[in-house]
């Protein structure tokens, strides 16, 4: 939460935001807000868990607009030839900014990995277990050395591209359609219905992570911004201000 404020403390320091935020100490390599730059930093990822002789799997996910642009193919191209341990997830939301899927793909996403003589599949991405059972069937190709798998996962998005994103370009009943089908709540209903827990357990559950939340933006807040010199660490090079 600090690195979402641009705070000192944050884990970049306050430089990644919301757009690059990174840890590598959890396994979590960065985002990027460049379209399908995942695509082509997870097969390098997959290539040293490969190299190194690991049980590893690298994930990475993008959105059904990034899919069309030439990342993508390249990624997915390369980790099929050197059949790296990667799991390339399309987040399909139906919208690439304000542009529909339907107006600038001509097939569905998943189907492409035929292209690549990979196993591609179509999923319900608002249904946790689905998307968890298919996540675990390419994993489980990806550790038998079977190279990657491409998952399109189907969502909505609940707000705009932007903020104050007026989106005039859909409706409003596909907004209300995303939140019915919102994932955690329909799991919730769900453990209820198999009685993993019961609805008093879920508001328990509810106001711990509610809680938790509230802790880290309190913390957020009151740590410190970084100091104007650390504008010029953490960097790779920079050009000195003279000779």
């Amino acid at each position: 939460m600090s690195e979402l404020y641009g705070k000192a403390n944050g884990i970049c320091h306050g430089k990644g935001g919301t757009m690059h935020i990174a840890d590598a100490s959890v396994g979590y390599l960065g985002a990027n807000g460049v379209l399908a730059s995942g695509c082509v930093v997870a097969p390098g990822v997959g290539l040293s868990i490969k190299r190194r002789g690991t049980d590893q799997v690298v994930v990475t996910l993008f959105g059904d607009g990034a899919a069309n642009s030439g990342p993508f193919h390249e990624g997915v191209n390369m980790a099929a030839i050197w059949k790296l341990p990667v799991i390339f997830v399309c987040e399909n939301n139906r919208w690439a900014s304000t542009t529909a899927h339907g107006d600038s793909a001509a097939a569905k996403i998943a189907s492409r990995a035929a292209g690549y003589e990979i196993p591609g599949e179509t999923v319900d991405g608002n249904d946790v277990l689905a998307v968890w059972d298919a996540v675990r069937r390419a994993r489980r190709r990806a550790r038998a050395g079977e190279g990657p798998s491409l998952i399109e996962a189907h969502t909505i998005r609940w707000v705009g591209h932007f903020e104050g994103d007026p989106q005039a370009y859909r409706s409003k009943e596909e907004v209300a359609e995303g939140r019915r089908t919102d994932p955690i709540a329909r799991h919730e209903r769900r453990l209820i219905e198999r009685e993993v827990f019961d609805a008093a357990r879920a508001a328990e559950i509810r106001r711990t992570i509610t809680a938790e939340i509230d802790d880290a933006v309190a913390h957020a807040e009151a740590s410190p911004l970084p100091a104007p010199q650390e504008a010029l660490t953490d960097l790779f090079a920079h050009w000195p201000w003279r000779e």
